[in-house]
């Protein structure tokens, strides 16, 4: 290998790491028929003019398998908590209860859980992209570092190094989906 080009792998793997952080984030918001806070951390709500995760305007509990409730802080953001769990996504319809938003969790039908699996198929999709997009840095990098005068042989260690990284995470990525889908369908 050159001895003047060394490619940081270790800042490629870490930004692949949070590549894989993310996607779990994601999944964890997929619900499975079970009631989890993870479920709302992706929706957020236009509060005081900013975008805010809802456990920054409330306090959400889990009292039961199939209940989520929200108690909000100010008053004056409960038609916004509402509105945002609404145009989510999640498929849940709140119910008002003074400042505390409830939020009852259906039995997944078959179609919903259909839906849900294409759901997470996309949130994968996004995360090879990103693991993509890393590797396309590395490469560029190796790139550069062939303009200023690597050689071939020591090009093609290199590039082979960052490909090896981008198919392990990427096989990663295809095992959490596979796992996350067999959770979805379950009965």
């Amino acid at each position: 290998m050159s001895d003047d080009f060394m490619l940081d792998t270790d800042d490629l793997q870490r930004r692949m790491d949070g590549a894989i952080a993310s996607l779990r984030t994601e999944f964890a918001s997929l619900r499975t028929g079970r009631a989890s806070a993870s479920m709302l951390e992706p929706v957020m709500v236009d509060a005081y003019g900013t975008k805010t995760p809802i456990n920054q305007v409330g306090t959400v509990n889990v009292p039961e398998p199939r209940m989520v409730t929200i108690n909000v802080w100010d008053k004056g953001l409960v038609g916004k908590v509402e509105k945002a769990i609404r145009e989510s996504g999640l498929g849940i319809n709140p119910q008002l209860n003074g400042t505390i938003i409830m939020l009852p969790i259906p039995e997944l039908n078959e179609e919903r859980r259909t839906q849900l699996t294409k759901v997470a198929g996309q949130y994968s999709e996004n995360a090879r992209v990103s693991i993509r997009n890393i590797r396309r840095d590395g490469m560029d990098q190796i790139k550069k570092a062939k303009a200023d005068g690597m050689s071939e042989d020591d090009q093609k260690v290199w590039e082979g190094e960052v490909q090896n990284l981008t198919n392990k995470y990427i096989a990663m990525i295809d095992e959490q989906l596979e796992t996350k889908q067999a959770e979805i369908m379950q009965v």
